[in-house]
């Protein structure tokens, strides 16, 4: 399958949030070898060498596959910042990354906005990562975060979005300014099954609710980067990248917004 990418990323990743130990490892085997050519992970997630090992123990290369991984908000610091990345870059066995994203917004008490997004700078300056990005940003911060990168491209914003939060200030902005919205969550954990408009529109096109949300995202224009611990769902998600949704379909489907936000930390910002 040939995917279509946003900003250079693959519409379909594979998310490996919650995928720890030999899970990962296996799980983004699998994923390789069902057709995904995208894999997220995080510092944060404490998968990043298992990520590395599955890539390198596959018949892939490193230039075949494209890997994002995010800088956790206790390393924004000037002197943690680039040796947390030369760091995750030794667990993925990457010379470079293909994006890097700033995990969350960071803490009222750490460093300062201007510094930690003049630290993702340095390291796209340097040649560290191929892209830069944002994950959890509001309209706001994408704004500042914009005007202080200068002609520094943000490729993307990710963000919880499924089809119960569409998320779609945040959507409008990204689309207006170029910056792809990578859905994350984007199955709901799971919220999604049984759902009688979703399995509806599935039973039509003979599949599952979970290829049809996945497929409602990819149609709205955005990544996806759905996460199994099954191998037979890791498959059958990639098989959303074929589905085409009617137009009245994908109407319907944005009637199921209702601002359902499952992800929400203490530290998270005023969102949109």
């Amino acid at each position: 399958m040939t995917m279509n990418t946003i900003n250079g990323i693959p519409q379909m990743g594979f998310g490996t949030w919650k995928r720890t130990g030999n899970e990962a490892y296996e799980m983004v085997k699998a994923a390789l070898e069902a057709g995904y050519r995208h894999i997220d992970t995080a510092q944060a997630y404490d998968n990043e060498s298992q990520v590395g090992n599955a890539i390198s123990d596959s018949s892939f290369t490193p230039a075949d596959i494209f890997v994002t991984t995010k800088v956790w908000i206790d390393n924004y610091g000037p002197g943690a910042f680039r040796p947390s990345v030369e760091e995750s870059m030794a667990r993925l066995r990457l010379d470079k990354l293909d994006l890097l994203l700033l995990h969350w917004p960071g803490r009222p008490d750490g460093p300062a906005f201007e510094d930690y997004i003049g630290e993702l700078a340095a390291v796209y300056d340097e040649g560290l990562t191929k892209r830069i990005g944002v994950s959890n940003f509001n309209t706001a911060l994408l704004a500042e975060a914009a005007r202080l990168l200068g002609d520094r491209k943000i490729s993307t914003n990710q963000v919880e979005c499924h089809v119960f939060n569409q998320n779609g200030i945040v959507a409008d902005y990204c689309r207006e300014h170029d910056i792809a919205l990578t859905a994350y969550s984007p199955l709901a954990q799971g919220k999604i099954v049984g759902n009688p408009i979703l399995k509806e529109v599935a039973n039509a096109h003979e599949t599952g609710e979970g290829e049809i949300a996945l497929a409602f995202l990819m149609a709205e224009g955005h990544v996806v980067i759905p996460t199994s611990s099954r191998p037979e769902r890791v498959k059958s998600n990639l098989d959303a990248a074929a589905i085409r949704l009617s137009g009245e379909e994908v109407v319907r489907i944005r009637e199921l917004d209702a601002g359902m936000r499952m992800i929400d930390p203490e530290w998270a910002p005023d969102w949109d």
